[in-house]
């Protein structure tokens, strides 16, 4: 065991995983309680307990690859089709719920009124904020690109200023889709419409959420020089991701918002 016959690096043993599961079953039980008692204090824990594990988890991967220098080209291949695999994961998790959308909406039931979308639902215009957040995710999605090609011809300025767009792009999306639902002018409650509405683009706003936060990481080590044009595998995942979002999002516009109204 002294001496490694391998390119691989062996992960010592951490808790982070355990702990990270523990935190994601506290999330789900404190979301079933928020929803039953409208108490909200587990699920900011739950959260707060969550980010907490994932900075000490990153920090130790980055300190593999930066100080212990751990990370050779087999696993820099090894994380990059982990990634590659969790999106796609993430790109089923989002075909159920446009299965569930076209399932009720090209055969309206007779308790749905035989009409898509049923008679009580007023829609969303198209064409105000969700247009408005597709072109926001749109130029995200280029300045990200922008960022990346920056990288590569070692551009520091140019690269952190393009992912500062990119992630204030994000956010903007963030607090419109926030004013969005509060504007809503039908709920979760409201027949298979709002349900299909309101999960499958909440759960894209926790994405862009997570993505957000992905990139904010990035940029944090863009600044202090941890990323060259031979050591980004990070933002090239978060780069991967943030691009998986938008994409996403079109599908969800041109379905649910354009098509589905």
């Amino acid at each position: 065991m002294l001496k490694k016959f391998h390119p691989f690096h062996i992960v010592e043993k951490r808790p982070w995983p355990l702990f990270a599961s523990i935190s994601a079953l506290f999330i789900v039980r404190s979301v079933i309680f928020w929803v039953n008692t409208k108490t909200i204090t587990a699920l900011v824990f739950s959260l707060f307990l969550i980010l907490f594990v994932s900075f000490l988890w990153w920090r130790d991967v980055f300190s593999e690859t930066s100080r212990q220098g751990n990370h050779r080209i087999q696993v820099t291949v090894g994380l990059q089709l982990g990634i590659l695999l969790f999106i796609l994961s993430e790109v089923l998790f989002f075909f159920s719920f446009f299965w569930a959308f076209f399932h009720r909406s090209i055969s309206p039931s007779i308790e749905l009124g035989q009409a898509w979308p049923p008679n009580i639902i007023i829609p969303f215009n198209p064409m105000n904020i969700p247009l408005l957040n597709t072109l926001l995710l749109i130029s995200s999605g280029v300045s990200v690109t922008w960022c990346h090609h920056s990288i590569l011809n070692k551009n520091k300025q140019i690269s952190v200023a393009s992912l500062y767009i990119t992630i204030s792009l994000g956010v903007l999306f963030s607090i419109l889709q926030w004013f969005e639902y509060i504007e809503a002018p039908f709920s979760l409650a409201d027949s298979v419409f709002g349900s299909t509405f309101f999960i499958a683009t909440g759960f894209h706003g926790l994405h862009v959420l997570i993505g957000s936060t992905f990139l904010l990481v990035s940029i944090q080590r863009l600044i202090s020089t941890k990323n060259s044009p031979e050591h980004i595998t990070g933002f090239e995942c978060a780069a991967w991701y943030w691009h998986f979002v938008d994409v996403v999002w079109l599908f969800l516009y041109l379905n649910i918002y354009w098509w589905g109204s």
